[in-house]
């Protein structure tokens, strides 16, 4: 058991930052910026307020709300998007095409005005036992004027696969902040998650 769980540790150590690579769905093709997901919204419709597809109909519906803030921690950032995708409620990505494209089909976008407040409308991810994958939601940033990039997927506290193995290396690392911690509020369960900006994000495949 104790090398079990190891294992899951160190592949969700290796995969937890890459939402592409768990969905299978962009190549690492001299175009991959043009291909990342984060670009497939229309600008027009942007606000800091989105819903994820299958929010009216999933089970465990989730409110996550917070502020997106510069490098400093203390100025709220404008205009940056941040996009998310998620697997379903059985841990399953709902992959489909457009225009000859692959993408995960529950995924949002939101664009932060003056305050840098973001809220997303979603449901709890699932656990796909086949792969020992934790419930994730994958977020990607856009910064204005620079290339889109990755942050640490968002995990959840109650997840019977965030093992206290788990638990300890990504406090070595000074990552808990990604752990969500849950309160249901009549019936949806509600979470704030700030973000700071910083240097060290992964470029979006």
């Amino acid at each position: 058991m104790k090398y079990l769980i190891t294992f899951i540790c160190f592949t969700f150590f290796i995969g937890a930052n890459s939402s592409i690579s768990a969905q299978e769905s962009i190549d690492n093709s001299e175009n991959f910026l043009d291909r990342s997901p984060v670009y497939d919204y229309t600008e027009a419709r942007l606000n800091n307020t989105d819903t994820i597809p299958g929010f009216e109909s999933k089970p465990n519906k989730l409110k996550i709300t917070g502020t997106i803030y510069e490098s400093d921690g203390i100025t709220p950032a404008k205009d940056i998007i941040l996009y998310i995708d998620q697997a379903d409620e059985n841990g399953d990505f709902d992959l489909r095409y457009s225009n000859e494209k692959r993408y995960v089909y529950n995924r949002g976008w939101i664009k932060t005005d003056a305050d840098g407040t973001y809220t997303f409308y979603t449901y709890i991810p699932g656990n796909d036992r086949r792969y020992n994958q934790m419930q994730q939601l994958f977020p990607i940033i856009k910064e204005p004027s620079k290339d889109a990039y990755e942050i640490a997927s968002f995990l959840f506290d109650e997840d019977p696969f965030l093992t206290k193995t788990c638990r300890k290396r990504m406090a070595k690392k000074g990552d808990l902040s990604r752990i969500l911690k849950l309160k249901n509020i009549d019936g949806i369960y509600v979470v704030e998650k700030d973000i700071i900006l910083n240097t060290e994000g992964v470029l979006a495949k």
